[in-house]
């Protein structure tokens, strides 16, 4: 499951980009995303029949907190910044790697501060590698 599920993400977010760049550029960015996520709803249940209910669905709610609300508006963000950003002319081979870098540089110390990871001397020189990659991915001739 350990690599299952990373390979899921990483052909997600492929996927991901493709799509959203192939988004019409006469389509309104909100109603967009709008379509997105009634379509993700709609693709969402039947997976119940993966991921069944221990609890009834009353009970199941009640134990989301805050961070699943928080989450839909960082999706919301993420969809409509990237749906934006394509259109204002970023590459898609571009686009994702600078904001995933930029994005994991972040949360280095958000991992820090709030969550007791601690990166060690490899992870450290990965970020730099890291930082590196983003400065020549970014850099324009």
């Amino acid at each position: 499951m350990f690599y299952l599920s990373i390979g899921i993400a990483v052909t997600a977010s492929v996927l991901y980009h493709v799509f959203t760049k192939a988004i019409a550029p006469g389509a309104h960015p909100i109603v967009s995303v709008l379509v997105t996520y009634v379509s993700a709803f709609l693709l969402s249940l039947p997976l119940f029949s993966v991921f069944p209910l221990e609890d009834r669905l009353p009970q199941a709610l009640e134990k989301i907190n805050w961070a699943s609300y928080a989450l839909a508006l960082a999706i919301v963000g993420l969809e409509v910044g990237f749906l934006l950003a394509y259109r204002a002319g970023w590459n898609i081979s571009v686009a994702g790697i600078a904001a995933n870098v930029a994005a994991a540089l972040i949360l280095i110390p958000v991992g820090m501060l709030f969550f007791s990871e601690r990166p060690s001397l490899i992870n450290i020189l990965g970020v730099l590698v890291c930082i590196l990659g983003l400065v020549m991915v970014n850099h324009t001739s």
